[in-house]
């Protein structure tokens, strides 16, 4: 880890993560299960750009929060995983959804995992840093009943109601 600031554990913990997409591709990695650049690149809701996203996946090497695997299906292709450091910060990003979906004007298919792992606690918490040490430092399978697919399926549920369309409440304009 580089030398920061001051020897002060919150100042160091934001020099690391506080840019703009550290902890957004943590996410992606953590929860969306997407552990290529190509997948990471594709799949980000807020449309982070190639080189930010190659920037930040060398900084979250280098610092020890992901750790860069070959992969068998492809010779350029990178699997990257998390560290046993980057999995304890599920409790951090609980908390940080929890604030978030409390506090700032968040959808509600976005916000479903942070209400489950509040609503979870710290049994769920642990439960999926089992989860993620077994995926990303064993090099095991995703459990078709875990946490993670819990929160994916809820979250995959949340977005579909959200695009369905909505009783009326009443006539609308035109038909009275």
């Amino acid at each position: 880890m580089p030398q920061g600031r001051s020897g002060c554990p919150i100042n160091l913990t934001v020099e690391l993560l506080g840019d703009r997409w550290s902890l957004v591709v943590l996410r992606d990695v953590m929860f969306g299960g997407h552990r290529h650049f190509r997948e990471l690149l594709t799949n980000s809701i807020e449309g982070i750009a190639s080189n930010i996203l190659a920037s930040r996946l060398s900084k979250l090497v280098d610092s020890g929060l992901l750790s860069r695997h070959g992969d068998s299906s492809h010779r350029q292709k990178i699997d990257y995983r998390l560290t046993e450091a980057a999995i304890e910060l599920v409790p951090v990003m609980a908390h940080l959804g929890a604030w978030g979906s409390r506090w700032l004007p968040t959808s509600s298919e976005l916000s479903i995992r942070a209400q489950l792992l509040v609503d979870g606690g710290p049994e769920m918490w642990q439960s999926f840093m089992d989860e993620l040490r077994s995926m990303h430092l064993e090099g095991h399978p995703q459990p078709a009943d875990g946490v993670l697919a819990e929160l994916t399926l809820a979250y995959e549920r949340t977005a579909a109601a959200a695009v369905l369309p909505q009783p009326s409440s009443g006539p609308q304009e035109g038909e009275r």
